[in-house]
């Protein structure tokens, strides 16, 4: 299946110059969507994991079919405010500010090995900062999963010796 068919691209998103690459039309589509949850699922099929990890928003909707296809659990990486119960935070740079990601401070036991996983991999500033955060709480980085990735972004850069792998790239 050719998934790049069902990802548009939506100019001057979010700001002039930018060219988005808008995932709704796969996510509307039930074949291309569960074959895109399949593929990202078998390339970590036979890797050891105790949990799946994904900061909001779009993350969750390929971390969270993932846990299930992958029979792991699911750690939420939320922005300020959203978790209820006692959390660890990171804050980092982004390409247009800053931003904060939180964890339950018992979602990752120490050792457990997690799979990172997004939507789009642009600049890799999000993913460092979510895979500094699980390291923090103990948690052993194994991998960072992509359903895209935008290789002129240099987004593997701030990623630099983790398994990077992304179904699309651009």
């Amino acid at each position: 299946m050719d998934l790049k068919t069902y990802i548009r691209d939506v100019p001057d998103f979010p700001k002039p110059g930018v060219m988005f690459k808008d995932i709704t039309p796969l996510l509307l589509d039930p074949g291309a969507f569960a074959y895109s949850v399949a593929r990202l699922a078998g390339h970590y099929a036979t890797e050891r994991l105790d949990l799946i990890a994904a900061a909001e928003a779009r993350g969750f909707l390929f971390a969270a079919p993932m846990a299930l296809e992958l029979r792991k659990g699911l750690v939420p990486l939320r922005k300020p405010g959203k978790l209820p119960y006692k959390t660890r935070s990171h804050k980092y740079d982004l390409e247009y500010g800053s931003a904060e990601l939180h964890v339950h401070e018992d979602a990752v036991r120490p050792g457990a090995r997690v799979l990172m996983v997004d939507d789009v991999l642009a600049t890799g500033g999000t993913m460092a900062a979510a895979c500094e955060l699980v390291e923090r709480a103990g948690g052993v980085v194994v991998g960072c999963a992509f359903l895209i990735e935008l290789s002129f972004l240099n987004g593997r850069a701030p990623l630099r010796g983790r398994d990077c792998f992304s179904l699309l790239t651009y």
